[in-house]
């Protein structure tokens, strides 16, 4: 691997899409969190291909501002052929949204043309499915390009004590992924007002089984720093039955160097907000080194989850926050879950 070489050893055919339906149970998905370097919104894009539905991939869509407002899109579109320019897989698109691999581990964009539901950070707490036939709807264009800023990370690859909790009942969780930090350029049309953006943000790619039956919750957050260093985590709670949970980590210096790392110290979901609420955490690397980082939630993008689920399932906040590493400022992802038991709903 050379020292521009991004892919961190991953071969480039993990960067393509699957092309045709692949068995019953797979899921084929390009994810994107994306936050306005400034912090003046943030957004949360991806493209799940079901093999069950193939024809009709599911679309997720969440634009949101620190003052509250929200735009959302959720559902299906029509499958949208999977063949980019170069003769590969390289296009992940539904209706509406398209991603495209430009250059593996380096260049992805995603666009977005149609519309998209009005609403409030707070009504996604207060009402887990508002029902959107009672919104507004805005008409929304997004156009981003993004250039990959350090290797990806490959879950469970860190740490042995990560492996093998992935190797049991908490690897289907995830399902077989990998996410890669990026800074990007865009621009944001709402309404006809067009603004030009410049951010940061996390790419993951995930091909395979997934299940949650046994999902207790997790922490997961991640960031790239002006400078380059960058962080990311995740962890899940306490087992019952005492065995370990998975809790695996890295930090990147400003040289481009990432050492493995352990998560101490996380903010675990309590409550829901919209905004404001401080999530700091502690990371320790292998190498015996505390780094404390500070955070704050900037924006709520989707709280909750549905009233189907089974009793004291997991509620799921997605949000974006400010960092601080020792002065220096960013912002970043965080996503985190909790069973209703243990959190104040009040």
């Amino acid at each position: 691997m050379t020292a521009t070489d991004l892919s961190g050893g991953i071969p480039v055919e993990r960067e393509y899409v699957l092309a045709q339906r692949p068995e019953a149970g797979v899921r084929d998905a390009v994810n994107v969190w994306i936050e306005e370097e400034s912090g003046a919104f943030a957004m949360r894009i991806g493209v799940e291909a079901v093999a069950e539905q193939w024809d009709r991939h599911e679309l997720w869509l969440d634009i949101a501002f620190p003052d509250g407002r929200l735009y959302q899109r959720r559902g299906d579109g029509e499958t949208r052929e999977a063949i980019g320019p170069e003769g590969l897989p390289t296009v992940r698109a539904t209706g509406p949204l398209s991603f495209r691999c430009v250059d593996p581990f380096r260049l992805w964009t995603a666009s977005f043309e149609g519309e998209a539901s009005a609403l409030t950070t707070q009504t996604l707490i207060a009402t887990p499915i508002p029902d959107e036939r009672q919104l507004l709807q805005a008409d929304v264009g997004i156009d981003v390009a993004m250039t990959m800023a350090a290797v990806p990370w490959v879950p469970g690859s860190l740490l042995p004590e990560a492996a093998e909790a992935l190797g049991g009942e908490q690897g289907d969780f995830m399902s077989p992924r990998y996410e890669q930090l990026f800074r990007c350029e865009g621009s944001l049309r709402i309404d006809g007002h067009e603004q030009p953006f410049r951010g940061n943000g996390l790419r993951i790619r995930r091909t395979g089984f997934r299940a949650f039956s046994g999902f207790a919750g997790h922490c997961w957050q991640s960031a790239v720093f002006p400078s380059g260093r960058a962080f990311g985590f995740n962890i899940y709670p306490p087992r019952d039955d005492g065995q370990p949970s998975y809790a695996e980590g890295f930090v990147i210096d400003a040289q481009g160097r990432r050492t493995p790392a352990r998560p101490v110290s996380v903010p675990w979901l309590r409550k829901l907000v919209t905004g404001g609420e401080s999530v700091p955490f502690v990371l320790e690397t292998i190498e015996g080194d505390r780094i404390a980082i500070d955070g704050s939630t900037f924006v709520n993008v989707r709280s909750r989850g549905h009233p189907m689920l089974p009793e004291d399932f997991p509620i799921v906040q997605q949000a974006h926050a400010r960092y601080v590493w020792d002065g220096e400022e960013t912002t970043g992802m965080i996503e985190r879950s909790s069973k209703p038991s243990v959190m104040d709903l009040d």
